[in-house]
């Protein structure tokens, strides 16, 4: 089992991460940061929960009952990816496109997701 701060230092061991953050989606609150994608990454994560709100919002009007794992959103040089975790946190990494592996990437993901030690109720 892991903590924050050792989930962050294990997500900024993925090839290609610059950073991450721990986000709880529904205050927006960051519960962790670790690296530097050269923008203000705190800003930038607690702002995501927006688009983790949105989601949850319009799975919910459109019945889907599937569980949500992540979201890819796609930039000319980077990838942000939004992992859930629990029930209302996700971490959200910032990976560089020319260096990261999206597939591994994701897998290394689920792997850290799954050993962080939180209260998942």
């Amino acid at each position: 089992m892991s903590d924050i701060g050792s989930s962050l230092e294990r997500t900024l061991k993925i090839n290609g991460c610059l950073g991450a953050a721990l986000v709880d989606y529904e205050s927006g609150m960051c519960l962790g940061t670790l690296g530097n994608p050269g923008f203000d990454l705190e800003l930038a994560a607690a702002g995501n929960a927006d688009v983790v709100r949105a989601k949850f919002s319009i799975k919910e009007k459109i019945g889907v009952k599937d569980a949500l794992e992540d979201i890819l959103i796609t930039l000319a040089s980077q990838y942000h990816l939004i992992r859930m975790v629990g029930r209302s946190m996700f971490f959200y990494v910032v990976l560089d496109r020319t260096k990261a592996n999206l597939a591994m990437s994701r897998m290394e993901m689920n792997t850290i997701e799954k050993a962080l030690e939180i209260d998942r109720t």
